[in-house]
């Protein structure tokens, strides 16, 4: 892979990356209302979930997503059931200041699940991996260490967008002090949840 080939795709790459989504979203709620650091750790639910996706679309097996119907539809169902369901308890939640500490939602583990789901749940990531990566690889040349070396930067950019984004939900917590503040910007991500959820049911199969 040459120095080109690179120059190309780190850009394209970063754009998708940035590109707003339900797991943006959840990081810059994480960041609002547990800090930046745990949305950045949390943030690595999300990556595990690429890593799949990257492994499956290594071995050509992400090709099932584009002949099996069922399958498709299947996953597409799952992601946007649960991202109502996220939707549903950011509604619900309690705005007040005792609730950062007090909340069970605040464990980290639960938080990496939150973003692994919401990623694994969305067959558009693996569809724009077998569709975006190879055009960057070439056929002449080793593909695995080609697609190893992609999805490695993939992986990188894709952490520097989830600090990106908790960046921004940890200067939000200012603007929303309040308990008020609070239920505006948590019902605010919720139906944008609920709305990437309606996307993802009308997502039709390419």
């Amino acid at each position: 892979m040459n120095s080109a080939t690179l120059l190309l795709f780190v850009p394209a790459c970063f754009a998708l990356n940035m590109a707003p989504g339900p797991n943006n979203l959840l990081s810059i709620s994480n960041a609002t209302r547990y800090g930046f650091r745990t949305a950045c750790l949390a943030g690595a639910g999300r990556l595990l979930a690429f890593m799949g996706m990257l492994f499956l679309a290594s071995t050509g097996l992400a090709v099932v997503l584009h002949t099996s119907e069922f399958l498709f539809y299947g996953i597409k169902l799952a992601g946007a059931a649960y991202l109502l369901y996220l939707a549903v308890q950011l509604w619900r939640a309690d705005p007040s200041p005792s609730q950062e500490a007090t909340s069970p939602h605040a464990s980290l583990g639960k938080l990496a699940r939150q973003e692994f789901f919401v990623a694994a749940g969305n067959p558009k990531a693996i569809l724009i991996f077998t569709a975006f990566l190879p055009q960057f690889v070439d056929p002449s040349q080793a593909v695995t260490a080609q697609f190893a070396t992609l999805g490695g930067i993939f992986l990188v950019l894709e952490w520097i967008a989830i600090a990106a984004y908790a960046y921004m939900g940890l200067h939000m917590r200012h603007w929303f002090a309040t308990a008020r503040g609070k239920r505006i910007f948590n019902r605010s991500c919720s139906a944008l949840l609920a709305s990437a959820s309606v996307g993802l049911l009308t997502m039709r199969r390419a």
